[in-house]
């Protein structure tokens, strides 16, 4: 998973993970059988990181809008722990298979498609518990969170500074406070 944030899933190869694992590449290919079991897993075990690093914090914030502030908090800390020395495993994954057609661009795209339906989850619940006006568009909002969270971790991992997540903090702030029934989004 580090090798791949950093170099791209594409290069992750049984003989490349061999040669870093100091192992026999008869002994890596025996256990994946496939370049693209080896990428597959490791966008399983990608996710299992993001399970513990970002959802599981969140997971403990009261239903509403402290969850979803909760989850993007938890995700810029992960991008400013550097829990992958190439920033987002994810967001990495994006950009390296948006295009491109397979298997692997559909586990991407049902990833990323995953990501964006539980912000909506958390929004639609935030508006039932009337910390979020209903008439905000869900599917908007969660994109104008989305979008500062990517590019946060996008700075971030270019300038090897993760002090710019604090922007990303401050448009998910106001963001959530353009959404709010009692706020006005600062200016």
């Amino acid at each position: 998973m580090r090798l791949a944030s950093i170099e791209g899933l594409s290069s992750l190869t049984i003989g490349r993970l061999a040669r870093e694992l100091g192992a026999s590449k008869s002994g890596v290919f025996a256990h994946f059988r496939s370049k693209q079991r080896l990428q597959q897993e490791t966008i399983a075990a990608a996710g299992e990181v993001f399970e513990r690093e970002v959802l599981a914090p969140a997971s403990t914030a009261p239903a509403g809008r402290a969850r979803l502030e909760a989850l993007c908090e938890a995700y810029l800390s992960y991008v400013e722990r550097g829990v992958f020395p190439g920033g987002c495993f994810f967001a990495h994954l994006l950009a390296e298979f948006d295009a491109p057609d397979g298997p692997i661009h559909d586990e991407v795209d049902a990833t990323q498609r995953g990501w964006l339906a539980l912000l909506e989850e958390h929004i639609a619940i935030a508006q039932r518990a009337g910390d979020l006006r209903t008439e905000v568009d869900r599917a908007q909002l969660a994109f104008e969170l989305y979008a500062p969270l990517e590019l946060a971790n996008y700075l971030a991992t270019l300038h090897r500074d993760p002090s710019l997540t604090d922007r990303g903090r401050a448009a998910v702030r106001a963001a959530l406070a353009a959404a709010s029934p009692s706020e006005r989004a600062p200016r």
